[in-house]
Formats: structure tokens, sequence, C-alpha cells
């Protein structure tokens, strides 16, 4: 074989490689698909935007999980975990040993709140009627007035007193003992009993913003002071009376810091109090028995804009320390706090991201019923009969028992702990 003939048959098959290897690139190799840097993904249907690279925002600062200037405790092992997108929350395991939850009344009850003498004070919404059941489950009449279409009711809470609300906006004061009726201001919303029931506080909504006030008076409307100007800010007030007396209100006006908040604590008297620092937004709370801790939620990005629960120091002489995440997806007014360390929360089975944007889409998921050490963060479920999602909660005044109402179903259930 000749030179030539041998570099045309050595030609031949690398051309026959070459168009070989054209064919399979064109018609049959799957390369990974581009990327395109600093482009987060879109995820699922329904589902927020994934962060990407860097920091997500409001994420806390340090990695160890400690806020600067505070006494933030990690979360304890075997703790209910901020689940991810799509997840379950992380419960404690169900006892096979049910407690039986009591039905004590079908009706109708709006309002709900322990009486002093170990039962439950309502208002029914078909008789127009307000009811007190005892501690052996009976139930009486408070009153044979019949008041229609009452659209809230806030219950003093050491006498059988009520702030009654319309949807017109008319508001009164009613003494179910005396049967003393008083017609309190139109413009006056969001009140709020003092722990001892001698006065109430609500906001005084003027016109105009300069006419706009957080009030304090007698139940009956008597004696009506100013204590802060509330101006284009009312809606970031929440009237609530502390326990210890010392506050009147929580106001989210503090400084601007990014996704979290600073929330100030107002007094009667325009004290400077300290203010508290929360990790979110939608920020919610409830006091302790004493008034010396704030159970509290908020949502961000770091929780998938889920509730989530935490912990803090309220008196105001040390309002901010002992910060303590809790771990646990809920809202705080799902929770009630049977003393300084333990709270009971209805807890979401299953929770959608966004739910503190849209707390509906919890609507119609169960609940379970756990108990929260705020110390040491560990839970326990209280074992319960049947399905419920809870919409009000709240400790008999025994201290022994929890009831609550639920969103499917009319009256109020009871549980003993």
């Amino acid at each position: 074989m000749d030179r030539r003939r041998l570099i045309y048959i050595i030609l031949f098959v690398i051309l026959c490689f070459a168009i070989g290897f054209a064919i399979y690139r064109v018609f049959f190799y799957k390369g990974e698909a581009p990327v395109t840097p600093g482009i987060p993904s879109a995820g699922l249907p329904g589902e927020f935007p994934a962060a990407g690279e860097g920091r997500i925002p409001g994420q806390i600062a340090q990695p160890s999980g400690e806020l600067p200037g505070s006494n933030l405790v990690p979360a304890q092992p075997g703790a209910i975990v901020a689940p991810g997108a799509g997840q379950a929350p992380l419960l404690p395991e169900r006892d096979s040993q049910k407690k039986l939850v009591e039905y004590i009344t079908d009706v109708a009850a709006v309002n709900a709140a322990p009486s002093k003498t170990g039962g439950v004070k309502f208002y029914n919404q078909l008789d127009g009627k307000f009811y007190i059941i005892d501690a052996d489950g009976n139930i009486h009449a408070l009153s044979d007035e019949v008041f229609y279409n009452v659209e809230k009711v806030t219950w003093s809470p050491v006498k059988d007193e009520s702030i009654i609300e319309y949807p017109d906006g008319a508001n009164i004061y009613y003494d179910f003992n005396s049967k003393k009726q008083v017609t309190l201001p139109k413009h006056w919303e969001e009140f709020s009993f003092s722990h001892l029931g001698n006065e109430i506080a609500a906001k005084s909504i003027g016109l105009s913003p300069e006419n706009r006030w957080l009030v304090a008076s007698n139940p009956d409307g008597t004696q009506t002071r100013a204590i802060e100007a509330l101006g284009d800010n009312a809606n970031k007030v929440d009237v609530d009376w502390s326990p210890n007396q010392q506050v009147v209100a929580l106001s989210r006006t503090g400084e601007p810091l990014g996704t979290r908040q600073e929330v100030l604590l107002v007094g009667l008297n325009q004290e400077n109090f300290k203010s508290i620092t929360v990790e979110g937004r939608g920020f919610e709370s409830i006091w302790s028995p004493s008034g010396g801790k704030l159970l509290h939620s908020v949502y961000n990005g770091r929780n998938d804009y889920k509730p989530e629960l935490w912990i803090v120091d309220a008196n105001p002489s040390s309002a901010g320390a002992n910060r303590r995440l809790l771990n646990v997806n809920t809202w705080a007014h799902k929770c009630t706090m049977v003393d300084e360390r333990f709270a009971y929360c209805a807890v979401p089975e299953i929770m959608d991201i966004g739910a503190g944007f849209a707390p509906s889409l919890s609507d119609d998921t169960p609940d379970r019923l756990i108990k929260i050490d705020t110390v040491t963060g560990s839970k326990t479920e209280l074992p319960t009969e049947g399905m419920h999602t809870i919409d009000s909660i709240f400790m008999g005044d025994n201290g022994k028992t929890i009831y609550f109402t639920d969103k499917h179903q009319s009256g109020i259930f009871k549980i003993s702990i």
C-alpha cells in the first residue's frame, strides 16, 4: 500500500469519528441547563422565590443565635423547629392516653372570658343575652336584658362588667349586678380594662390626626384623661393594659430597624420605659399573669413568613432582657399563659409559607395543644380527643382548666391540665 492511500484511509477514519461525535452532540447529548449567576430560582407555584447567595433578609446577625445585648437561649434538643416549605411542624409524638375535651355548651358563644367564680362568661349571639357557666357546669343568665347584634365584648377581669361594642360604632358600659348602663363616646375603640378593673383605656379617634389620643377613664367614661397623642400612628398601637398596671399600650413606633421593629411600652404618665426589639412583622402579644413576661409572635423571611413565638422580659425595669426564640410556629392569640414560665398554645399541624401575611390559610388546619416551658424550651402535647381548629383560648381562673372556642363548631370546650 502506497503512502498516499494510507493517508486517505487515516483521514477517512478521522472524518467518520468527527461526524459521529457531531451527531451525538446534536441529537443525544443532554448537558446541564445554563444558570444565570445571582438570579434566585423562582421555586414552585405559590412559593416565595429562593434567597440566592448571601444573608437571608431578617436573619439574626450572629451565627451562634445570640442577639446583641440579649440573653437569647438557643433551641433545646427535641424542640419544635421551624419547618421548611410545605412541611408540617415537628411536634411531639402523640400520647396514646387521651384526655377528654369536654363540650360545656353548644350555643354561639362570643368573647368568652374566665369568671372569678371559676367558670366562664360569654355573649350568646342567638338570643342576645349574656350568660355565665359556673364551676359545676350550670348555665345562668347574667341579666334579663337583651343586647341585639353585639360585635365585641371586653370584660372586666374582676367584676361582672363589660364594654359592649356594636357594628355602627356605638359603645356602652354595662354593670350586670347593678344594671347600670352608660353610653360611651362613639369615637372610642379598642378597649382594655386595668387588672384591678377600676379603669379602662381606649383609642379616641377624632376626624383629624391631632385629635387622636390614647385615653384612660373610669369604666363608665368619667374622669377621662389623655395619655399619649396618636396622630397618624393609631394603627401601630395596641391597647393592652399589663397585669402589673404599669403599661397601658404597646406601640410599634420605635426607631426603624429594617425587617425588625422596636416596640415601645407606653405608661400612664409618659414614663421613659425601655423598649423591646422584635424580629419581624405582624407583631401580636399576650401578657404573663404578673405582667413580667411578654409572649409574642412575628414573621420574617428567615422563617418563611410564618409566625413564630418569642418570650421576653416586659417589666419596665428589665424590658427586652432574656429574649428567647421558642421554635413554635403559631400566633400569640392562640396561646394562654398559666404562670411566668409555662404557656399552652394551639399549633397548626401544617402551616403554609406566608401564613403570617394571611392567617386564614390555617383556618381549616387542625391544631395540636402544646405545653411550652419557656425557660428550657421543652414542649409536651396535651392529649386530646377530636380535631379542633382553635379560635380563642384562655386559662380558667382556677389555673387548672383551659377553655377554648373552635372556628368551625359553636360552643365552648374545656380540658383539665
